[in-house]
């Protein structure tokens, strides 16, 4: 048994080099912590598993929304701000310097060394509760992808107009039952391995997807689409049009989102080269990366089914045959979302476990640790408080997926609430803290205006998720089975 700590400061932060001058033979970095290991590379898996959803395979549909101008301009303006925000951020890990200045381990911290005050407890509030709301859409996500292999293999059986129904319930379970053995992971630094699988998932149903689409539109059966996209009077009515165009801006808008974990991903990172200079790099790669399959699902995906492109076509049935490929892409959604839930919990985890230890640090049921031999992994701590906590954790979050399985309209709320302070007002103003600029100078001009523009897309992505929130709850029926 030994004491342990997630997020303890150990006495080296205090010293610096010296520490680790004075230890050569300790494996640690310059702040007294085990040293990191991470590279560009596995921020870039680390990136692409948060940002790549499978959402991606909704975008057909909020192009669909806006037409192929605004559609695809949207998506180019939005990746461009992301990484323009992300490499600000990125600099703001180290403080006062970027390069030579006190590590900061979360996103508040970096908060509280540039603003300070109550914006702390602000950037904590959007931060915490969009990571919550994301870990239990991923649960719901996860067990539709699951049932749509049941339904698709129905389907092929039974013919397409059959009533393959099944019940979500036993799947969110199994996904439950598998994320606690995964939440025993210590922190962010040993997931790495689990990241590059999420990564590869991703790319692989978003791949079977537009490779589906492409042959859709290479056969001819293409929908009718237009500049402006879905037609008043025709398609929707005029309010529908309006509130589906907000909802769509925003769904593309959040779909780059990854700021509430980037300063927990360049944690990760070596300090050689400086970890900023990494991250952008992982930035630069995990958002191009991002957008060019964006840019293929979204378009091929609207190419093939027009102004009546469903909300996801692999779990909407937008194809049947081959079952085999819609089952394979299906599996690769749930595998992915296997380790992205890690990506978005972790760092949930380990502030419980920083405040806990600080609170509570001679408690040995929080800060004892054990090491326990596990056949072909080797030797694996074990602490009883992460069991217990983590495990509480992912059982809360599954029981309230079961009850409200409806929660992806919420999380698109949450979204909206999160993302302006997130990506956008807590970078821009920490770099212009940093970095001094002048009052009233073009650039602070240009960075507020950014900050203004952002805000009303989050306003009016907020409103259409309200609008979406309502529709789902008229409908929702408790004790239905998801098959429609």
């Amino acid at each position: 048994m030994k004491s342990f700590n997630t997020e303890h400061e150990h006495p080296a932060a205090e010293s610096g080099d010296v520490f680790a001058e004075s230890n050569p033979t300790k494996n640690v970095d310059d702040d007294g912590r085990e040293k990191r290991t991470g590279t560009w590379l596995t921020a870039s898996a680390h990136i692409i598993t948060a940002v790549i959803g499978s959402g991606v395979l909704s975008l057909s549909w909020a192009i669909a929304q806006l037409g192929w101008i605004a559609g695809l301009l949207i998506l180019v303006i939005f990746s461009f701000i992301t990484y323009f925000t992300s490499t600000m951020l990125a600099d703001c890990y180290r403080a006062p310097d970027p390069v030579t200045g006190k590590r900061n381990y979360t996103y508040m911290d970096v908060v509280r060394s540039y603003l300070g005050g109550r914006k702390v407890q602000l950037c904590g509030v959007a931060q915490y509760g969009n990571l919550i709301g994301i870990t239990v859409g991923y649960t719901i996500t996860a067990s539709i992808s699951l049932v749509a292999i049941g339904k698709a293999n129905c389907f092929h059986d039974k013919g397409h107009h059959a009533d393959c129904t099944f019940s979500s319930y036993p799947y969110m379970a199994a996904f439950g039952i598998i994320q606690i053995i995964l939440s025993q992971i210590p922190n962010f630094h040993k997931l790495s391995f689990l990241s590059i699988m999420a990564a590869v998932m991703s790319f692989t149903y978003a791949t079977i997807g537009i490779g589906l689409a492409m042959a859709t539109v290479a056969g001819g059966k293409v929908g009718k689409t237009n500049m402006t996209g879905t037609v008043v009077g025709v398609d929707v009515t005029a309010t529908q049009k309006i509130w589906r165009s907000f909802q769509a801006v925003g769904d593309i808008a959040f779909a780059y989102a990854y700021a509430t974990v980037l300063i927990e991903i360049q944690d990760t990172l070596k300090s050689s080269p400086a970890e900023n200079k990494s991250m952008k790099r992982a930035s630069l790669l995990g958002v191009s990366t991002t957008t060019f399959f964006y840019i293929l699902c979204g378009c091929f995906g609207y190419a093939a089914f027009g102004n009546k492109a469903p909300g996801d076509f692999l779990t909407d049935f937008g194809f049947y045959e081959p079952f085999w490929l819609i089952d394979f892409a299906n599996a690769c959604i749930a595998f992915h979302l296997i380790g992205a839930y890690q990506v978005f919990a972790q760092p949930i985890f380990q502030f419980v476990e920083k405040r806990c230890n600080r609170n509570w640090p001679d408690n040995k049921f929080i800060t004892s640790e054990y090491s326990v031999n596990v056949p072909f992994l080797g030797k694996f701590n074990i602490s009883i408080f992460r069991l217990v906590w983590r495990t509480a954790y992912v059982v809360i979050t599954t029981v309230v997926a079961m009850i409200f399985p409806f929660f992806n309209a919420i999380l698109g709320l949450i979204g909206a609430a999160s993302f302006w302070p997130l990506t956008v007002y807590f970078p821009v103003e920490m770099n212009i803290a940093q970095t001094k600029v002048k009052k009233y100078s073009p650039r602070w001009i240009g960075l507020k205006v950014l900050c203004w523009v952002c805000l009303i897309v989050s306003l009016l992505a907020a409103a259409g998720s309200i609008a979406g929130l309502i529709s789902s709850v008229k409908t929702y029926k408790p004790f239905r089975t998801i098959h429609e």
